[in-house]
């Protein structure tokens, strides 16, 4: 039975008090490269900053985040077991245990049964939907309680199913601060980053680099079965001596290889709801060449930060022009529309919306200027 959660009549300007909960089987922040996780992070220490009051709710071992206090509901990560249903249900079963109602002003929800389960919550609840809102997935979401608020990451990924109770549009934000950057185009190879599958398109990324006579870097995530798999059978096959392959890279390494790229490839194959690489990119100063798929409109100024693709055939051209780009334009766009603070101030608004029962909060759709 869903919960009416009525406004709770206190000021709309004073600190809130946040659970954040995560899946089971995520670290905040990531030891390595981890696009939810990092989001999440950054999330966390900008609420700090602006003052409220975070709660992490996860499983395993803290590894550091500006929360107040970190609730394991589980001693170990439960990566083994990541897609089961049953590890994430009793993870929130254990959270909704550990939270009364007036313990937090708000939950904002991380996990995928989440957003199912949480109008019998004492307590509002946010849910932020980082995959697309299509087929099962989007079938769970439908089923949705009308008084839990879903956050989609892209306006992209919210046109997917409009029929959602959503109540906002959050862009996902980054620490700039903490990122290296460059002041001149980087003198390595194009830089691949992404996991090992079809949808982030390595075989398209290694014959556009080949035909336009450039050397490529995979650097992939490639621990899950089906990542070996791919990787084996698809991409092994393709590599030559103008491509060099670095899997499972930890953060420090990547930032590097980010630095020192003279661009970021990104030939997907599927609608990206976001794409945290593409600003991670930005931020270093490093242009991106990418197919018009999901949220690249939103996330590249075409012809300033990047260049925007209609199809593979003109990745190869693309990939040359990109060195044309300044690096300052690349920093200056991910500073202005991506920082953690500004995330962190889409979702203040989101929270306290919901809290009172108002209208939710979108981010503004850019126009898609093109600059050649």
């Amino acid at each position: 039975m869903a919960v009416n959660h009525r406004p709770s009549g206190r000021p709309t300007d004073r600190p809130l008090r946040i659970a954040m909960v995560v899946p089971p089987w995520l670290s905040v922040p990531p030891p390595g490269y981890g696009g939810l996780e990092q989001v999440v992070a950054g999330l966390v220490d900008a609420l700090d900053e602006l003052g409220h009051d975070v709660t992490l709710f996860g499983a395993g071992e803290e590894h550091g985040t500006a929360a107040r206090s970190f609730v394991s509901t589980e001693p170990t990560l439960q990566f083994e077991r990541l897609g089961e249903a049953l590890p994430e249900l009793a993870h929130l079963a254990r959270v909704d245990h550990l939270i009364g109602p007036g313990d937090f002003d708000v939950i904002h929800d991380h996990t995928t049964i989440g957003p199912l389960i949480a109008g019998r919550r004492a307590v509002p609840t946010v849910a932020t939907i980082h995959g697309n809102p299509v087929g099962e997935y989007g079938a769970v979401l439908s089923e949705t309680d009308q008084g839990v608020g879903l956050v989609a990451i892209s306006h992209a990924q919210r046109r997917l199913n409009t029929g959602l109770p959503w109540v906002g549009t959050v862009h996902n934000g980054l620490d700039i601060r903490a990122i290296p950057r460059k002041s001149a185009p980087g003198p390595g190879p194009v830089l691949w980053l992404a996991r090992f599958s079809p949808d982030k398109g390595p075989e398209v990324a290694i014959r556009a680099c080949r035909e336009a006579g450039v050397p490529l870097l995979l650097a992939g995530k490639c621990n899950e079965p089906a990542e070996r798999r791919y990787y084996d059978d698809v991409v092994r096959p393709l590599l030559g001596d103008d491509v060099e392959v670095v899997l499972n890279a930890d953060r420090e390494t990547t930032l590097r290889m980010l630095v020192d790229a003279r661009s970021l490839i990104m030939p997907i194959q599927w609608e990206e709801p976001f794409g945290m690489v593409m600003v991670e990119a930005m931020a270093t100063g490093t242009p991106v060449v990418a197919l018009d798929r999901g949220s690249v409109p939103e996330l590249i100024q075409d012809g300033v930060t990047g260049l925007i693709c209609g199809g593979a055939d003109e990745l190869p051209a693309a990939l040359l022009a990109a060195g044309r780009l300044d690096p300052a334009d690349c920093v200056a766009h991910a500073a202005d529309a991506f920082s953690t603070l500004r995330m962190a101030e889409g979702y203040v608004a989101v929270y306290r919306q919901v809290g009172a029962g108002a209208a939710g909060y979108d981010v503004r759709e850019p126009a898609r200027a093109v600059v050649r």
